[in-house]
């Protein structure tokens, strides 16, 4: 199907929505000064008239009480009206920088140099590009946080929202907030008429100073939802019109990040957000299947997750415990550096061993095996994965037969799972001969339609 085909549908499936909060709060006011007056002419006209009787005295006395009495209770209303609770996101928005505005054909080129040449024809709109702050609650504090949002220009109907989380990074550079510096492809969902949010999750962009906790579902779960409140509020502030309709995109430990995400949301009503639907790639969603993997294989490509993922639990679950007590010399000593935030997980993987037993220490790589041993980490682990919840909103996952870096099994486990618990709306979509790498371009071939087709 010709893809400038489907966004062109696109604009033919928006809804168009008003806001009525000035107007409601303009006939408040009038109402209130015809109210005011009325009261103003019994006082003045009517009273001094009848007040001659004791009777007449006694009736128009009841009367201006009335008035005076609903005057008050209005007035209170109104007051309540004109000063409401906090919005939601007013609490976590921070601040909007502006990076710039980016023409289509900018987008195209950009897409281009990064990759994304297939896709840069969805681009078709010039896009306004923020750096978000917003906050988020990280050990009980609030913390600040970042990503970047894209606002298509010139639209003649509200856009819907796209939250899109990106996988895996090492380099602080390479944070969606960067951006022009870094593209993820994401951005193209601005480009062609939807506003793009993009968290560039807690440990990059104005949080560096924090460890990024990998595979945490509290954490990766809000990074996104606040962000999403928090550009909102700044959405409502610009007065810039969007629909309800909210999607979730990701891949990899973008993936993961979206259901979190959209479990959250699912279950937390107090985020006053309702998912439309979501697609998830090649997740570690069953972390406890990815970790039973890792233990019996002999060769693991990607042995960079293992390092960041193994310095996030330490650090996040304040574990606190020495290199060496997960991982063999030399590469014990060598991954606080090699995960400073300055290499991609290319050059890291090149500095560290294929091979799990050589990687990790003896003890600690038998006990993975061992049910009583490393109970912390295997309850974190369980506690990470999506065991009992089932998605309510429509759901896509997709994950290539041939990924190299996260199994394949992980998404089927938990597809069967989610369908042994009564799930009706999600769906599976297994990549034949799909490698990590390779497998994104024929989930977003399949994610994007499907997203046209429900923006409506």
């Amino acid at each position: 199907m010709n893809k400038k085909f489907l966004w062109n549908k696109f604009f033919l499936l928006k809804i168009k929505r008003f806001d009525f909060y000035y107007l409601h709060n303009f006939w408040l006011e009038i109402t209130n000064r015809f109210l005011q007056i009325c009261i103003f002419v019994i006082h003045i006209i009517l009273l001094p008239a009848h007040f001659k009787s004791s009777t007449s005295m006694k009736k128009n006395f009841s009367l201006l009480s009335i008035a005076l009495v609903t005057v008050f209770i209005y007035t209170s209303c109104r007051k309540a009206d004109l000063h409401p609770s906090p919005q939601p996101g007013s609490q976590l928005f921070v601040s909007a920088t502006s990076l710039g505005t980016f023409s289509k054909t900018d987008l195209q080129g950009l897409a281009s140099k990064a990759g994304f040449g297939n896709f840069a024809s969805l681009a078709v709109y010039s896009v306004d590009f923020y750096k978000l702050v917003y906050k988020i609650n990280y050990k009980g504090r609030m913390v600040k946080a970042s990503g970047l949002l894209g606002i298509p220009k010139k639209l003649l109907l509200p856009s819907s929202i796209v939250s899109a989380q990106h996988g895996t990074i090492f380099r602080y550079a390479d944070a969606p907030s960067n951006f022009p510096n870094t593209f993820t492809g994401f951005e193209l969902f601005a480009a062609a008429g939807y506003v793009a949010v993009m968290p560039d999750y807690l440990g990059y962009g104005v949080s560096e100073n924090i460890t990024h906790p990998y595979y945490d579902k509290q954490y990766s779960a809000l990074s996104v939802v606040n962000m999403i409140e928090a550009a909102k509020f700044f959405l409502k502030q610009q007065k810039t019109a969007i629909t309800d309709r909210l999607f979730l995109v990701g891949y990899s430990e973008g993936g993961y990040a979206t259901m979190a995400a959209q479990e959250e949301i699912e279950t937390n009503p107090a985020h006053q957000l309702t998912v439309t639907a979501a697609a998830e790639g090649a997740g570690g969603y069953d972390l406890t299947t990815f970790l039973s993997a890792i233990a019996d294989t002999s060769s693991y490509s990607a042995p960079s997750f293992l390092a960041l993922i193994m310095k996030s639990y330490n650090t996040t679950y304040d574990w606190n415990r020495p290199y060496s007590d997960f991982f063999q010399q030399p590469y014990a000593s060598a991954i606080p550096g090699l995960l400073d935030g300055s290499k991609t997980g290319a050059q890291i993987d090149a500095s560290l061993t294929t091979s799990p037993a050589a990687l990790f220490n003896p003890t600690f790589y038998a006990n993975l095996k061992d049910p009583t041993k490393e109970t912390a980490l295997k309850i974190k682990v369980g506690e990470n994965s999506f065991l009992s919840w089932v998605p309510k909103s429509p759901t896509r996952l997709y994950h290539g037969t041939a990924d190299e870096a996260v199994p394949f099994n992980t998404s089927l486990v938990t597809y069967n799972r989610f369908i042994a618990a009564g799930a009706t709306n999600v769906e599976f979509f297994p990549i034949p001969n799909g490698t990590h790498a390779t497998s994104v371009s024929p989930m977003m071939l399949n994610a994007l339609p499907w997203i046209i087709s429900l923006d409506k």
